[in-house]
């Protein structure tokens, strides 16, 4: 059986006003979810264990099996593992975010999605002047960067950049053992940025411009066991984002890498689809993830996410499924989202999330069902990472129709 897990990251909402009371997910045109919930089985999942932070890192962990409580040591050690960053038993990754700060404000935690094109001499920049045996900045993509820290500081309390959009900077800035190490980096990073020839190229085409960069997400090497050991799966992740790259990696999964995957709206969609089928021709198991409702959720722009999601369902959702379909064999298609980014809080919540799941082949008949945070009348089928297990550990041909009930 082949199994796929598509991801549409932060789809899920709250009732807005601007829908009539409706969330994104229900007002959105998505015939392709809403198909795939009527031929097989929804359900709300909780994907954030009570207590912890509702991370990306914690939500993707949590939806591909893994149990955040036992293996969580920190998001930037995952994203050096996606970025083939090998870090040595007394290394601390950061993630370092170029973000913009106006009038003391963090304003954007993605500097206006700076491409990594633009990115690179600038983190070669960061290497020049505050880079040191023991203390390396890496380029990852976008807005989002690593400094790997040879016994670096790890007992600290740092927050990312988008749970605190709007507010004050100096309010949130690392604190804990060596706190001051950690500040003086960030400070020393102002000048840098200032007097760069990128950031003047930005702000010339009136481009938000990053001013300063925000360490935070530390943590040691992370282990995981395999898919292989787990379930008797090989295969890949797809995404254009370190973070989901780093769990698959860690799995011992493959990260394909598509050119003109970027992480937003632009992203290349058709590539992804295709490389997740090339590897269901020789693999068992593939994770497509998709970032860009997460990203028009912290921005806060409803009408970007609706058509993040929009998309999401038509680019991906869509053509996958047909594509399932061509290969004539035993499939299971699940659609899910990590988290909800509610475009009115602009940062992750906790909440349940919809998932659902088909069995095939079963083509598409036309019939649509509610995919919502409110489908089974909002109850919920436990913790992801168990109920995922059932999944795709059970997975025979012949398990195909009792599997989801």
């Amino acid at each position: 059986m082949k199994i796929a897990i598509l991801i549409g990251d932060g789809m899920g909402d709250y009732p807005l006003k601007e829908l009539g009371g409706k969330t994104p997910l229900q007002a959105a045109a998505i015939p392709n979810m809403r198909s795939i919930a009527a031929a097989g089985t929804k359900r709300l999942i909780n994907t954030i264990p009570k207590g912890m932070s509702p991370g990306s890192d914690v939500a993707n962990l949590s939806i591909m099996g893994f149990d955040p409580r036992k293996y969580y040591t920190g998001r930037a050690p995952i994203e050096a593992a996606g970025a083939g960053i090998a870090m040595g038993p007394n290394d601390v990754a950061f993630r370092c975010n170029l973000i913009a700060v106006e009038q003391e404000r963090i304003k954007d935690h993605s500097s206006g999605h700076i491409t990594t094109e633009e990115a690179r001499p600038i983190i070669a920049s960061l290497n020049d002047h505050l880079g040191k045996p023991g203390l390396v900045f890496h380029v990852s993509s976008g807005y989002r960067h690593l400094l790997i820290w040879k016994n670096g500081p790890c007992d600290l309390v740092t927050t990312p950049p988008h749970d605190v959009l709007e507010q004050l900077a100096a309010q949130h800035l690392p604190a804990g053992a060596r706190q001051d190490e950690v500040r003086r980096l960030m400070e020393a990073s102002k000048p840098i940025m200032a007097a760069h020839p990128v950031n003047a190229a930005r702000r010339q085409a009136g481009k938000t411009a990053p001013t300063q960069i925000w360490l935070w997400g530390q943590g040691r090497r992370t282990t995981l066991p395999s898919y292989q050991e787990m379930f008797g799966l090989t295969g890949s992740v797809i995404s254009a984002v370190d973070l989901v790259r780093g769990i698959g990696k860690l799995a011992g999964l493959d990260a394909r890498i598509v050119p003109g995957a970027t992480g937003f709206l632009d992203t290349n969609y058709a590539g992804k689809v295709k490389a997740a089928l090339n590897v269901l021709d020789h693999d068992d198991f593939v994770f497509l993830h998709v970032e860009a409702p997460d990203e028009c959720g912290h921005m806060g722009n409803l009408k970007l996410k609706l058509e993040a999601i929009e998309t999401f369902d038509r680019e991906v959702v869509g053509p996958v499924r047909r594509g399932l379909e061509t290969m004539r064999q035993p499939y299971r298609l699940i659609i899910a989202t990590d988290h909800r980014t509610p475009v009115a809080v602009r940062n992750h919540t906790a909440e349940p999330v919809p998932v659902a799941v088909l069995n095939g082949p079963m083509p598409d008949t036309g019939r649509e069902a509610p995919f919502d945070e409110f489908i089974n009348g909002g109850q919920t089928s436990g913790m992801a990472f168990e109920w995922l297990k059932s999944q795709i550990g059970n997975r025979h041909v012949g398990a195909t129709r009792q599997a989801t009930t």
